[in-house]
């Protein structure tokens, strides 16, 4: 499993660590209307997932956005972002900040996301930061278990791997 810190503290992973070359795991969120969203949503599309803590802090609004930013510019690929924010914040926190080209799930019933892609923090009960590339044949293409929590993505790295999953 991928070693992280949460506020320089380890945490525990708990799940399965995805790698590049896997077969992207399914999993089951819930969307703004509370209805479930599993991979295959977007089957022959290629996703960019971004994994947030929470939507509502500093690090994680700066993620959503500026992976909302590039997803307007990207064909055939979906954004999807991840954390264990209720729906209702998530739909309000869009809404608020005019968001269109992101889609925010919430994995707070069953942590069936955090489970399947390794970022459950056990100890917090929220989702680590990360980004996984899923190309349109449900192959992970990028893999990034940000080290720290409170750092941000290498977005660069993630937008090319997205690019070049086209």
């Amino acid at each position: 499993m991928a070693e992280i810190t949460f506020l320089n503290k380890p945490v525990t992973l708990l799940g399965n660590e995805v790698k590049v070359g896997d077969t992207a795991p399914d999993f089951s969120v819930l969307d703004h209307e509370l209805t479930e969203v599993t991979l295959s949503n977007s089957a022959g599309k290629v996703r960019l997932i971004s994994v947030i803590p929470s939507i509502d802090t500093g690090v994680c609004d700066a993620q959503t956005r500026r992976f909302n930013e590039e997803a307007s510019k990207l064909s055939n690929v979906e954004v999807l972002t991840v954390s264990v924010d209720l729906p209702f914040a998530q739909k309000r926190w869009c809404a608020s900040n005019g968001l269109e080209n992101v889609k925010t799930l919430s994995d707070h019933r069953n942590l069936s996301f955090g489970e399947a892609y390794g970022v459950h923090m056990k100890e917090l009960r929220l989702l680590a930061r990360a980004v996984f590339v899923v190309d349109s044949n449900e192959k992970v293409t990028y893999v990034e278990y940000v080290s720290e929590g409170t750092n941000h993505p290498d977005y660069e790295k993630a937008i090319a791997a997205a690019k070049a999953a086209q």
